[in-house]
């Protein structure tokens, strides 16, 4: 079953970290990050901050239920979509640093999923009914990433060394930017949104394979790029259950729990 509210979604994301944390998963990194952004939109819609309070819900709640319905995929065995499967994939790894799971998950979530989610949002009506709404939420996601990826240098000391090198795994990160994955989406979802049924599922399957292309990129540095993650991974905290225990708590990375936000 997905979530049918965001106070429904939040619950759910709960679930998810208190899994991760229990079994010293690395991919309640991302869901940590996830979870405050989804109480940021609540928080939001509480306040009447949006154009349309009960669309935004809606298009959160189809955002968000991508990536639960990804990770029940991936937990049941079955086989989610390229770009989740490798985000998911990586947390196996202990080699992968923190920032790359975070960005992993980002990729597959802006770059493949929100577009997806906007045309599902705005159905028969016309795509540009749900842009406010999904400006509002990249402006969130900016907000808070920026934020969280900064805050991270807890757990990863050294990873301002990734900004000596001008190679092309830097500009993969590059291509991380809200700006330029907000962008990226929507020109997506513009595309889609015209499609019949047929071609919609080549163009997100084509989209899919895109997106998994740049996960790779992230996953496989070569060269001095991989000395130098090698080196940052060093001076990490290798303890999954102690990373997502800080990004519950950490005053950056603060949570608040979906019966506090009801109130």
């Amino acid at each position: 079953m997905l979530p049918n509210t965001i106070a429904d979604v939040i619950t759910t994301l709960e679930a998810i970290i208190d899994t991760c944390a229990k079994t010293n998963n690395r991919l309640g990194y991302f869901a940590c990050m996830y979870h405050k952004v989804t109480c940021r939109v609540k928080q939001g819609i509480d306040n009447n901050e949006f154009e349309d309070n009960a669309r935004m819900e809606r298009l959160d709640v189809i955002f968000a239920n991508r990536y639960i319905l990804a990770w029940q995929q991936y937990e049941a065995g079955q086989t989610p979509t390229k770009s989740w499967d490798i985000a998911f994939r990586a947390g196996k790894s202990r080699q992968t640093l923190v920032l790359q799971h975070l960005l992993l998950g980002m990729n597959a979530h802006i770059n493949l999923d929100l577009g997806i989610a906007a045309t599902e949002a705005a159905g028969s009506a016309a795509l540009q009914t749900t842009r406010s709404d999904f400006n509002a939420i990249n402006g969130i996601l900016a907000l808070l990433t920026g934020d969280i990826l900064a805050s991270i240098r807890r757990v990863s000391p050294l990873l301002s060394l990734l900004g000596l090198h001008a190679t092309r795994y830097n500009s993969i990160i590059i291509q991380f930017s809200i700006s330029n994955a907000r962008d990226g989406a929507w020109c997506f979802a513009d595309e889609l949104h015209a499609k019949d049924p047929k071609a919609k599922v080549q163009l997100v399957q084509k989209r899919d394979w895109a997106i998994a292309e740049l996960a790779n990129g992230l996953t496989h540095a070569t060269g001095l790029m991989r000395l130098t993650l090698w080196f940052i991974h060093l001076f990490e905290w290798k303890n999954p259950r102690k990373i997502i225990a800080l990004m519950r708590s950490d005053s950056l990375l603060r949570v608040v729990k979906a019966d506090k936000v009801e109130r």
